[in-house]
């Protein structure tokens, strides 16, 4: 049975071409965090934007609401 939390051991020579790819991950996926984060909380504020007309309440409302989701998202 394997499971996800088994180390693998890297040969010698793949070393640096695994180490370039770990750090790749992470920077993306820290960019897609922040990237996520900002995207956010554009869409709250154009949604509250939105809201204080009635007719784009309709549309603003829902724009608020997915950008709190996407932000917790981020945080999370």
């Amino acid at each position: 049975m394997t499971t996800n939390t088994e180390e693998h051991k890297v040969p010698l020579l793949l070393w640096p071409f695994w180490a370039v790819w770990r750090l790749l991950t992470f920077i993306l996926g820290l960019t897609g965090r922040l990237v996520a984060a900002v995207l956010g909380f554009v869409l709250i504020v154009v949604g509250i934007v939105l809201s204080l007309t009635v007719i784009g309440a309709v549309i603003g409302i829902p724009l608020i609401l997915f950008g709190i989701l996407l932000a917790v998202r981020a945080i999370y």
